[in-house]
């Protein structure tokens, strides 16, 4: 099959509104299907372009039933590699067994971190990724050894997705006490606790997918989460199926997902609201594979929950902060700050020109990112430290 991206998107909208959602996802794995075959073709091949190949294969329809996950023990099985320089610290992989599912993950150890209560950093890889990959692409251990915090890679199971993608689109996914919201929140809280890490430093971050999930994960358990960075990600509650994900990444628009659930385009789209986290997010204005639009929208879903905050001085002051800046690279970038009344940063929109789908400031070690900056590693770190939480969970 060759159809492009814009018939599947027709197709898709007109199969949802009357429940076919079968036959739109049969629709959908068939293209798939014939742009596996189309990437095999000599030449070089960017799989970020192309949604399709990239955050949503039909496999991952096919999915266990959901999970109840809190409440119930959890055991973690850290396995330390063989003797290496102390000072470059420990990269160690690990099982995290809660209930009846287990997950992979590593974490990264800084030097010295004994007895002390350091930060954690929770990453999130794309898809086609894993930690080793997004560790070496985001340079982020290389920051917490020089910064002294921990980091923790929660790895998505092929089993559960061919492509290791997580689940943001699925509605069994989306909410506290279930499916990967509840696995990774229970593997964070059993780090913390058996590293005796700093509870009220514990941020998390992600690449597309991972920053999708990153931003479901937040909303989903605020009292674990000091704060959230997402790079070419998606609002929590943009898409309840693979159907409403093309539309959405394609166009950010999520009133598209409104008709196509039957409702009016200007509906409210009340499962993008939040609990208020402090929110940053890197975006390219000329990502072909998740609309630059959808960034705005995690903004803006992060803003109204400030702005119907209980305390009145977390509430945005005002219009933005716009300024516009070069990268060390020649990378032009637009970076917009929303501050509280007492002038706090609540939110940083970074829309960076001219780049696609890929972490800003990257190393090429790592796949899918692009070096010319500005660097979102350092400036999620800046921005995460700048936001501890006012007392710990533990």
């Amino acid at each position: 099959m060759n159809k492009t991206l814009q018939e599947l998107m027709r197709t898709a909208t007109r199969l949802t509104p009357s429940g076919r959602l079968n036959e739109a996802t049969q629709a959908i794995q068939s293209a798939l299907r014939g742009t596996a075959a189309a990437s095999a073709a000599p030449g070089p091949v960017n799989p970020w372009a192309d949604a399709n190949s990239y955050l949503l294969p039909g496999a991952a329809m096919q999915m266990p039933s959901p999970w109840a996950l809190d409440g119930r023990a959890s055991k973690v099985d850290a396995r330390k590699p063989g003797a290496r320089d102390p000072g470059a610290g420990q990269f160690i992989s690990g099982t995290h067994t809660h209930a009846a599912l287990t997950s992979h993950f590593k974490l990264y150890l800084p030097p010295g971190h004994a007895g002390k209560a350091l930060p954690l950093v929770v990453m999130l890889h794309g898809c086609t990724q894993d930690p080793d990959d997004f560790a070496a692409g985001t340079a982020m251990n290389e920051r917490a050894r020089e910064q002294g915090f921990f980091v923790l890679y929660p790895q998505q199971s092929p089993d559960v997705n061919p492509s290791r993608c997580w689940n943001w689109f699925d509605h069994k996914h989306q909410e506290r006490g279930r499916g990967e919201p509840a696995l990774i929140a229970s593997l964070t809280q059993a780090v913390i606790k058996q590293h005796g890490m700093d509870a009220s430093r514990v941020y998390i971050a992600g690449l597309s997918a991972g920053g999708a999930m990153a931003v479901i994960v937040a909303a989903a358990y605020p009292e674990l989460f000091a704060a959230v960075g997402v790079h070419s990600g998606l609002p929590s509650g943009a898409a309840s199926n693979v159907a409403e994900a093309l539309m959405v990444m394609k166009s950010g628009q999520v009133g598209i997902v409104e008709r196509a659930r039957g409702g009016r385009a200007d509906a409210p789209t009340k499962a993008l609201l939040q609990p208020q986290i402090p929110t940053i997010v890197f975006h390219g204005d000329q990502d072909q594979t998740v609309h630059p639009r959808n960034g705005e929208q995690v903004i803006a879903a992060a803003l109204g929950a400030a702005a119907g905050a209980d305390d009145s001085h977390a509430r945005p002051s005002g219009q933005a902060r716009v300024e516009q800046g070069v990268s060390a690279r020649g990378r032009r970038y637009t970076r917009s700050t929303q501050h509280g009344d007492q002038g706090q940063a609540l939110t940083e929109h970074w829309l960076v020109h001219g780049a696609g789908h890929a972490w800003s400031g990257g190393h090429a070690s790592g796949s899918y990112t692009d070096a010319s900056g500005p660097d979102a590693t350092l400036e999620m770190l800046r921005f995460f430290f700048d936001h501890p939480k006012t007392r710990g969970y533990f």
